[in-house]
């Protein structure tokens, strides 16, 4: 799914939902949202705040979930526990339960030369956890945003069994121009995995921030197999069990890794 959430929530949902529910009418196995897919706020702290509604929101998705009988692995909301506010993954089967749950590793902090500085490690705490789940035969591994810029999580995915890896993002255009798709079929290649990236597009928090967008699913050999334009909506792709062990055997990379 491709969306672009804002500060109101009602709103935001009602919007995905009602995308979520005209792609159900393919009957896909499984529908992925981008990361935050519910809400983006005015800014860090509102949208670590919105961790209040965490439970709430996996109610209205596993809900959803289960009147469409399809798997939804929810991009990714902002979730306060005890020992902090995490980016946090949760996929619900085809049947309203949670089958999985992935919190995000890799936490953008950075501080430039003219003083900018962001720091999402202020707000939101990083998980620790490597989540690879099971859907109709699959084994699909759990990644988020910049996650998607550290080859050693894909591998130990790919190590781990996944053959498809899931990478909601909001990456922003700038970066999002220059390395999101090179990125993407670069840990397609390197892992012999299929790659599926569900985006935010468009601006928020008043036009402050903007998404790239270009939702995009590649396959193990590195080709695009579905890129969406700058709307809302979704792409889909059918994945292939056979290729992908045909480009594992051509190109045995898993075999060969001498270095830990």
């Amino acid at each position: 799914m491709q969306h672009n959430p804002q500060d109101d929530l009602s709103a935001s949902l009602n919007v995905l939902f009602e995308t979520v529910k005209r792609a159900a009418d393919d009957r896909p196995d499984l529908i992925a949202l981008p990361e935050y897919f519910a809400y983006m706020g005015d800014g860090s702290k509102s949208l670590a705040a919105s961790g209040a509604w965490f439970d709430d929101i996996n109610v209205q998705v596993s809900e959803l979930a289960k009147t469409l009988g399809i798997a939804i692995h929810a991009g990714s909301l902002a979730e306060k526990r005890e020992t902090g506010t995490f980016n946090t993954t949760v996929v619900h089967g085809a049947d309203g339960s949670e089958i999985a749950r992935y919190s995000k590793i890799h936490l953008f902090d950075v501080d430039l030369a003219d003083g900018t500085q962001f720091r999402e490690s202020d707000l939101i705490s990083a998980g620790s956890s490597v989540e690879v789940y099971e859907l109709n035969g699959w084994k699909i591994g759990c990644t988020i945003c910049y996650d998607l810029r550290f080859p050693e999580l894909f591998r130990r995915l790919r190590d781990m069994g996944a053959e498809l890896i899931l990478v909601p993002a909001a990456f922003m255009r700038e970066t999002g121009r220059a390395h999101w798709e090179v990125l993407l079929r670069a840990r397609a290649i390197e892992t012999g995995t299929y790659i599926a990236a569900p985006a935010q597009v468009f601006s928020f928090n008043d036009g402050k921030g903007h998404c790239y967008g270009h939702s995009l699913i590649c396959d193990p050999w590195g080709n695009v197999l579905a890129n969406a334009s700058d709307v809302l909506g979704h792409v889909d792709a059918r994945l292939d069990k056979d290729y992908l062990n045909d480009v594992r055997a051509r190109v045995p990379v898993h075999l060969h890794h001498v270095l830990t």
